[in-house]
């Protein structure tokens, strides 16, 4: 017989702190265990239908419901809502931000209730650690007079100093005292006179996140292959936030395929950031197929993010069949995005369902826009300024058409890869042999010829290269101009294809990867990871068995083994000695992707910048109470261009408050706002652009955020 009751032993429990003592010697346990769920398990039940389950009450002064649902093989079961009341007439409760920044100055409160039926007089300490400084207050009182059914608030000012969780401690006494309250005397309880509370706050670095990846793709073949890493942290960073990983993987495609929910994420933003982050989700179902490597795991996480994706970019669609970063809200269609959509639409159509009309009105959008010499007309507004440098949009005569000596090493990359996938092998060489020729020296050169030391705005070299865009956007062109070029070489397998070339460009652009197996930025990460999935499903690397040893100078060896059963497997381990020298050695026969990732915090940089952010703070209060204030933010562009491209604006929400989502909402009324999104710590602005100023006084676009904080909302 099926049961679907649920009991408690005793629907009024006592705290440990409030059980007799004969003596008074027996100490209060601190409470320090506060779930947010208590009891979720499975229990297996006898034949009677039954089965009895100790476990320990948490530390929370609340009221726990629990019930049951059983299954057995002649049906189920749903049990009664049961309750079980955990109380204490006198406790601390201690309200925590989620996390603060080290060296913030928070405002630390502790409630104490009095639910006994006389008044007693409190004294209440927050325990000071190395961990925690609090602000001396000489006129502050943590001694207060509380009488029945009464709550009293206690407020420190208070500094976090170590990264990490730290625990904070507040402790309360009800007071021997023969003072009056509210004209009563005040009482000492017979037991539980005091209430202990522990809790972990999380103390997050300061400053801006860095991230440094070092990687290479090590091929052991019965021989040892090495590599060197040096983690070293610049002088700037803030003391304490220096941490390292290390991981290993058996597949090229494995950081991508080990970060789905990120490379195959939820799309969001405005058009064009759903379609970049769409398109990787199709390469990668490609690859896997390809390789037969696609659990049904994998293939439904990816397809859900594809018919997400196709979902939402239908928000971007104008009635005449073409599409823009913010859809009806654009007074017209953009060339570059119609036809990327149409493309992408085109090559998912082979896993979900695509609506034909959606490829087929962009595709005669496109053609309406097409000019007598094959061109199309660039028409509406690309927000990636980097995109529109790019030959994407032309037709192929028109290409044809283009003088290859006088064109930029990315056009030719660009066009080698088109002349690929349309199979003219004559004009496909003579790309891919001038290609050979100005790559050869920069593929051993560091970042195509850049060090560290040198500002790259401007630089020539033997690629003739002059970019008016700041040194990581040239990163992100030359990335995409390799991948391109890597492309060219394996989009057509019938094609000969130059192992050691291709291998070249694979060792390249593995180096350039970020921690999560994507790249500079979001255009890039797009050509580089469809370029690396055709190179892997054409040149497999069969990985029988492969040791990795990483070696540093004081640090335990970390050893990681690797095999054809678990080459998807991503291993992973912290670096604990950081700054460090490692050497990795790979042993065996196989391939394996391996990276080193170092974290870390920077002030704020100081050298030249193209935007201004002004914030300004008007604080509301309420009985004296700071419960909201007013964000006030202006941007300006100060660059070089007439106009920025699209701008994100991010507002942080300080430690303990949230943002208010009316207040967020009318930010659409200001001028050059498209769009806003919410979460709990953070807002996020999009402008469509914010003009330059050559000769004149920067523009600026101004909004306002509202925060509360988290107690005044529930």
């Amino acid at each position: 017989m099926l049961s679907n009751k649920v009991s408690v032993v005793d629907s009024h429990v006592v705290h440990d702190n409030l059980v007799p003592q004969s003596d008074d010697t027996r100490k209060p346990k601190p409470r320090t265990y506060f779930p947010e769920t208590w009891i979720w398990d499975l229990v297996p039940v006898s034949d009677e239908g039954q089965a009895s389950l100790q476990v320990t009450v948490p530390d929370s002064i609340t009221e726990w419901n629990a019930n049951t649902f059983c299954v057995a093989d002649n049906g189920f079961g749903l049990s009664h809502l049961a309750t079980l009341r955990v109380f204490q007439p006198f406790f601390v409760d201690l309200s925590l931000p989620y996390s603060v920044i080290q060296g913030e100055i928070f405002s630390l409160k502790a409630t104490i209730f009095n639910y006994l039926k006389d008044c007693i007089q409190v004294h209440t300490t927050l325990i000071e650690t190395p961990e925690l400084k609090v602000d001396a207050c000489p006129g502050c009182q943590f001694t207060s007079c509380l009488c029945a059914n009464e709550a009293k608030i206690f407020v420190w000012n208070v500094t976090a100093t170590r990264l990490g969780k730290v625990n904070v401690t507040v402790s309360s006494v009800a007071e021997d005292s023969h003072n009056l309250c509210d004209n009563r005397v005040a009482v000492t309880p017979l037991q539980g006179k005091t209430d202990t509370v522990i809790k972990p706050l999380l103390v997050k670095p300061g400053g801006i996140l860095q991230e440094k990846t070092q990687n290479a793709f090590l091929c052991a073949t019965d021989n040892t292959v090495s590599e060197e890493f040096s983690l070293t942290l610049p002088a700037e960073t803030l003391e304490g936030s220096g941490r390292a990983t290390f991981s290993v993987i058996g597949d090229i495609m494995g950081p991508a395929l080990q970060n789905l929910d990120q490379l195959l994420g939820m799309p969001f933003g405005c058009g064009e950031q759903n379609m970049v982050q769409f398109a990787p989700n199709i390469f990668i179902l490609q690859y896997l197929k390809k390789t037969k490597q696609l659990d049904p795991e994998i293939e439904v996480t990816a397809l859900y993010f594809l018919r997400t994706g196709y979902q939402r970019q239908l928000l971007y669609k104008h009635d005449d069949g073409s599409y823009s970063a913010f859809g009806k809200s654009d007074t017209q269609g953009n060339t570059w995005l119609t036809a990327f959509v149409a493309r992408s639409f085109g090559q998912a159509s082979s896993y979900i369902y695509i609506n034909k009309d959606h490829v087929q009105d962009a595709v005669l959008w496109l053609q309406k826009h097409q000019l007598p010499n094959g061109c199309f007309q660039r028409v509406g507004k690309l927000f990636n300024n980097d995109l529109k440098d790019t030959v994407l949009d032309n037709a192929l005569r028109c290409l044809k058409n283009v003088t290859i000596d006088e064109t930029s090493l990315y056009v030719k990359a660009l066009m080698a890869y088109v002349f690929t996938l349309t199979e003219d092998v004559e004009m496909r060489q003579e790309l891919l042999d001038k290609l050979e020729k100005e790559t050869s020296k920069l593929l051993h050169f560091k970042d195509f010829g850049f060090t560290e030391s040198q500002n790259c705005r401007g630089w020539k070299g033997p690629l003739e290269f002059q970019s008016p865009y700041s040194s990581s956007e040239e990163s992100s062109s030359m990335i995409e101009i390799v991948a391109y070029i890597l492309l060219a070489h394996v989009s057509k397998p019938d094609f000969a294809v130059s192992e050691s070339a291709v291998s070249k460009l694979v060792h390249w652009l593995s180096k350039k990867r970020n921690a999560l197996g994507g790249f500079a930025s979001t255009q890039d990460t797009v050509v580089s990871l469809q370029a690396l999935a055709k190179y892997a499903a054409l040149i497999p690397h069969e990985v029988r068995d492969v040791k990795v040893t990483v070696k540093g100078k004081e640090a335990s060896p970390l050893e990681f083994h690797v095999h054809k059963n678990n080459k998807l497997v991503l291993h992973q381990a912290s670096l604990l000695e950081v700054p460090g020298m490692y050497t990795v050695q790979a042993t065996g026969s196989g391939c394996v992707y391996i990276q080193s990732t170092l974290y870390y915090n920077t002030p704020p940089p100081k050298t030249e910048v193209v935007f201004l952010l002004d914030v300004e703070t008007v604080t509301r209060e309420c009985d004296g109470v700071r419960k909201q204030f007013d964000i006030h933010v202006s941007v300006s562009y100060t660059g070089d261009r007439e106009t920025s491209n699209m701008a994100l604006v991010e507002v942080d929400m300080l430690s303990g408050f949230i943002p208010i989502k009316k207040s967020v909402e009318e930010l659409k009324n200001v001028f050059l706002v498209k769009k806003a999104e919410i979460k709990p710590d953070k807002v996020t602005i999009y402008l469509e652009e914010v003009r330059g100023r050559p000769q004149r006084s920067a523009q600026s676009s101004s909004t306002k955020v509202v925060a509360a904080q988290q107690s005044t909302l529930f």
